[in-house]
């Protein structure tokens, strides 16, 4: 799934690069004021895709409130897909050594993840008689069929290789997820960084099966114990630990907020998409991300 050039002709046509010459002297024509005449389309609707973005709501009902819940969706899927581009630049940095220049996308995605979470109160007015009187309608549409929640999953090291089977008849959405189950997640490239540097981590825990989700190791524990160990400021390797933390974190408080959000919409109904709905997401609120990184805390 790699980034579109989005430098292709039609685009290129509305969306000019200017150098800073250029801005200053259009400033000075326009007397400070902002343009107002383009010969083609709006450069900003060019870039942004504005207009495209604002014609994708199709609400299934008459009833106002389902625009917010239509729109919520729609936005956390951009978000789970802004956080899955980072989480992509920091494996290749890991797995080129970079640990410095792994931090800033690690540290973007948790910012993302944080607007991911303020999502959520978009829908905190939703009550279980606001969601009724559209919820018939989506018929067995859930949030558990999003694809690109599952690429984020699989690159935190939550795999489970069932999941992509609601996709099997969309050929090019299953063979993107089978590509990402297939590939190290970013514990997987964290942990083979680490025995890079130098710690004593087993060949069975380097060389398991990566569609499988990785199991705790008592020595990836011991080697981010020894890593917290050293308080200088040259230690890259802390700096990842507490920037993969902060990943972890922001990532659990938007499960946890999908929990209180399905409690307060639905309650203990069953979910539109055949699970238990609140029990099944209690559930799988118990496999951790990044799990060493934690229990290595009761041991420093």
């Amino acid at each position: 799934m790699e980034q579109t050039d989005l430098r292709a002709p039609a685009l290129a046509a509305a969306v000019r690069p200017a150098t800073p010459q250029q801005r200053a002297a259009r400033a000075a024509r326009n007397g400070g004021e902002p343009t107002l005449e383009f010969a083609e389309r709006v450069p900003y609707d060019a870039y942004v895709h504005a207009s495209t973005l604002h014609g994708l709501q199709q609400p299934l009902s008459d009833d106002p409130g389902e625009m917010s819940f239509l729109m919520v969706s729609q936005i956390m899927e951009l978000y789970f897909g802004l956080t899955c581009h980072e989480l992509r630049e920091a494996q290749r940095c890991l797995r080129a050594d970079r640990v410095w220049e792994a931090l800033a996308p690690l540290r973007r995605a948790a910012m993302h993840l944080e607007g991911l979470n303020a999502a959520w109160k978009g829908l905190r007015w939703m009550t279980p008689a606001d969601f009724n009187r559209f919820r018939n309608l989506l018929g067995e549409g859930s949030g558990f069929q999003s694809a690109m929640y599952r690429h984020l999953e699989f690159l935190l090291g939550l795999r489970d290789v069932t999941l992509i089977r609601p996709f099997r008849r969309q050929a090019e959405v299953y063979a993107e997820l089978r590509d990402t189950l297939a590939a190290p997640s970013v514990w997987d490239d964290v942990v083979a960084l680490l025995a890079r540097r130098g710690f004593d981590v087993p060949g069975e825990v380097l060389e398991r099966d990566v569609a499988e989700e990785h199991r705790p190791d008592p020595a990836v524990e011991a080697a981010w114990v020894a890593v917290y160990g050293d308080d200088g400021p040259d230690n890259h390797l802390r700096l990842l630990g507490e920037a993969l933390a902060e990943v972890a974190e922001q990532f659990g408080d938007w499960r946890w907020n999908h929990v209180k959000a399905v409690q307060r919409a639905m309650g203990a109904k069953v979910g539109s998409g055949g699970s238990a709905g609140l029990a099944w997401l209690q559930r799988s609120m118990a496999r951790v991300v990044f799990p060493e990184l934690w229990s290595a805390r009761t041991a420093m």
